[in-house]
């Protein structure tokens, strides 16, 4: 989705462009109907597209989030490879929407793009996430290799993150719908890679790989249709024996530390507006300086990361302990770069200051890499099995433990999305440095999350 961001961004903001000068001053149009975009960046038009993409990117994440639960019934009934089929339907109804919008300006007002994001009940991030995430867990049992993993997983996203906004910004100079057409036909080929994934055994209940997103091992026993009522009672039963299974101060700081650390994420939405507005950037222009930001990602977590924790690994003293207590000294570390990155974006008063906030901001960037390490950590997850007796194994407790965190992260971004859009339009309103409001915020946010680990204990 990466290529879909940053032209639809240029979409909304060109038709309120056109609405407000046909209104306002309508010479400003040039023979073919256009407005330039330098004419755009004006107050008016950037507070309108803020709240637009605030209530689209709101919209998101409730579908996202309502819809996660129930897609686990789907998930333990049809298998993985439906639920990660289905998260495709609403990803490409965005991109199509979106040119629909764009092109038919007198059929459709510009607010009706706000009805394409609702197709998150389909499933978005949090689902794909947890599924993604608990299937890496299960590859391995050694903690150095399982961050590892995640590493790369990470590295994978800033690949996405470095390659589409070059090529948004390189095609959409050309086309400013090509983006969208391309977008489609890669999730159209990601439907072979799907299928490419291991199938889900539904005949029998008991198979090894039947592990729902929140599976309960009471479904094991019981019939392999049971009723919506059953299904429900015994997904809350097995949410609560995750949660029993844990240790309580500790999990609940981590959970904690990640709806702070989402919320406080929620900023990168908007810095291709932030930049485009504040600098005066067209949003091609943009589009090149976040991915020269991914850059920095990427290495960080295909080479930098993994030999720091091959290093640790083969220095440090072996045990549990150990490898815990190196995973929360990182996680400090990346959550107090993020302070500092947050701080110093909201402070740049020029892009020249504003390119080393950014990659300084990009080194924070590892911290999923710990805190979803943390996760497998004997100080976080207890072992030992529920009071009830029930005995819950291993990928189907990873599989709970990590859709409970994306849920949390979701609930965080859900808070965070309308949070930065309004305090975007608030900085608008004030001027000057008070644009950079929403990154003050942001690094707020990283702050007390960086208090609140610091009051974990993995020893």
């Amino acid at each position: 989705m990466s290529l879909y961001q940053l032209p639809l961004n240029r979409v909304i903001e060109r038709r309120l462009c056109r609405e407000y000068y046909a209104a306002e001053d309508p010479t400003v149009f040039d023979l073919l109907g256009e407005v330039g975009e330098e004419l755009c960046k004006i107050d008016p038009v950037q507070r309108e597209l803020a709240w637009i993409q605030g209530a689209m990117e709101t919209a998101w994440i409730v579908g996202d989030f309502v819809m996660t639960i129930p897609l686990g019934f789907v998930a333990e009934r049809y298998g993985r490879r439906t639920v990660l089929w289905l998260n495709l339907v609403p990803r490409m109804c965005m991109l199509a929407w979106a040119v629909t919008v764009g092109f038919f300006e007198h059929l459709l007002p510009t607010k009706a793009i706000l009805a394409s994001p609702m197709l998150s009940v389909l499933g978005g991030d949090c689902v794909f996430n947890a599924i993604v995430y608990a299937l890496a867990s299960d590859m391995t049992d050694d903690p150095t290799l399982r961050a590892t993993y995640f590493a790369y997983m990470g590295s994978t996203s800033y690949v996405v993150a470095l390659l589409g906004p070059a090529l948004a910004s390189a095609t959409m100079s050309i086309i400013l719908w090509l983006p969208f057409y391309i977008g489609i036909t890669l999730l159209t080929a990601a439907i072979w890679a799907i299928t490419a994934l291991p199938s889900h055994q539904t005949a029998p209940p008991t198979a090894e790989d039947s592990t729902p997103l929140l599976s309960s091992p009471l479904l094991k026993a019981q019939d392999h249709h049971p009723s919506l009522t059953t299904s429900i009672s015994d997904r809350l039963t097995a949410l609560k024996s995750t949660l029993t299974s844990t240790r309580p101060r500790n999990f609940t700081l981590l959970l904690t530390s990640f709806f702070l650390t989402s919320l406080a994420s929620s900023d990168t939405k908007l810095l291709v507006q932030y930049i485009s507005k504040r600098y005066r950037w067209t949003f091609a222009s943009a589009g090149y300086l976040l991915s020269g930001k991914a850059v920095v990602n990427f290495v960080l977590l295909t080479i930098i990361i993994p030999r720091l924790l091959q290093r640790h690994n083969n220095t440090a003293p072996t045990g549990p302990s150990s490898q815990d207590g190196a995973y929360l000294s990182y996680t400090k570390r990346c959550i107090a770069i993020s302070v500092l990155g947050a701080v110093c974006i909201a402070s740049a008063s020029t892009i020249s200051l504003l390119l080393p906030s950014l990659l300084l901001y990009a080194l924070g960037s590892a911290l999923p890499v710990f805190t979803m390490s943390l996760l497998k950590s004997p100080a976080i997850i207890s072992l030992s099995p529920p009071t009830d007796g029930q005995c819950i194994k291993g990928g189907e407790e990873d599989t709970q433990v990590f859709a409970i965190v994306m849920l949390v992260k979701t609930l965080g971004s859900l808070v965070g999305a309308p949070l930065m859009a309004g305090l975007w339009i608030q900085g608008m309103e004030v001027g000057g440095s008070g644009l950079g409001l929403p990154y003050f915020v942001s690094g707020g946010c990283y702050a007390v999350a960086l208090g609140v680990v610091w009051g974990m204990g993995v020893g």
